[in-house]
């Protein structure tokens, strides 16, 4: 397990940090970028990253946390039940949810699980993974599953409100909304986008930091921009994209079975929806009781770091 102590919000060691704590997180990091970077396992395992933990100091919360270690808001508050995200107590040890079961399915191009908001790029040629975290669409505007391409990239994307987009801001704001926001600090698309085949579905950046690993957009992928940006210069048109909802992952490792739950969000964007204790899971756990309390308990209370199970 990786303990890191630092005081992450301070600027003036910022970038430097960041650096030092890509390094850190495991010896699989093999990028000076903002992703998590790890080597790809076997073709019979699934588990990447090393657990890891932050000791709190004052000043911190769990927004600071989850931009300076690049995961969602969302995995840090399931991987710390019980703790005030705005209120860190000094000297507590914080979950960081750095380690983690690939998603079931073709390691190609890029694989989006909705379930545990994060975004999986599989560079073509190359044996490594990485991995960002990403907002989604929130209250009766769920980003769909499907199979495509990237279609196009844009830099400085122009944002276009859609009509259905305009008549709720009108319900909701009593205003009207633009029908066009150029580039710049305004835009909620930020500097990059990536179109989803020829669909009105994008990958692209914020002009607000809060949203990144939260059911926060109006049905696009969001992501921090320092990530949009190194998507953008890293991958084709053409890339493969599969989105997915994945929220039970479990994986036979060489240090016993793995599995890793994540709570799937209701329609209505704010009530969790229960897991349940499916055959497939059965079938993984088999005869043994004391697992099967283990897992049972685990499904009440899903909080998406993975878990050896004994």
């Amino acid at each position: 397990m990786i303990i890191i102590r630092a005081r992450y919000y301070a600027a003036f060691s910022y970038m430097k940090i960041r650096l030092i704590v890509g390094l850190l997180l495991s010896s699989c990091v093999s990028s000076v970028s903002f992703a998590s970077v790890y080597n790809l396992p076997a073709p019979d395992s699934r588990l990447i990253g090393e657990q890891t933990t932050h000791e709190a100091v004052k000043g911190d919360y769990f927004q600071a946390l989850a931009e300076n270690y690049n995961v969602g808001f969302f995995a840090l508050l399931a991987a710390n039940p019980n703790v005030d995200p705005f209120l860190l107590e000094p000297g507590s040890n914080i979950v960081i949810p750095k380690q983690m079961l690939l998603p079931y399915g073709k390691r190609e191009g890029l694989v989006i699980n909705l379930a545990e908001l994060r975004l999986y790029y599989y560079p073509k040629g190359e044996k490594l993974v990485y991995v960002f975290p990403v907002g989604i669409g929130r209250q009766g505007l769920k980003t769909p599953n499907l199979t495509s391409i990237i279609g196009d990239k844009r830099k400085d994307p122009i944002w276009r409100p859609t009509k259905a987009m305009r008549e709720r801001y009108f319900t909701e704001h009593g205003r009207e909304m633009a029908k066009e926001v150029p580039a710049g600090p305004n835009n909620p698309f930020g500097k990059y986008a990536l179109r989803i085949g020829t669909s009105e579905y994008l990958l692209h950046g914020t002009n607000k930091r809060f949203g990144i690993g939260m059911r926060a957009s109006s049905g696009c992928i969001r992501m921090y921009d320092h990530d949009i940006e190194w998507l953008y210069n890293n991958i084709t048109v053409g890339t493969p994209i599969r989105i997915l909802e994945q929220p039970i992952k479990m994986s036979y490792e060489h240090e016993g079975k793995m599995i890793e739950l994540h709570s799937p969000l209701t329609p209505d964007g704010m009530s969790e929806a229960k897991l349940t204790m499916t055959s497939a899971v059965k079938n993984f756990i088999g005869s043994n009781n004391d697992m099967l309390e283990q897992v049972r308990e685990l499904l009440e209370q899903p909080k998406g770091v993975v878990i050896s199970l004994n």
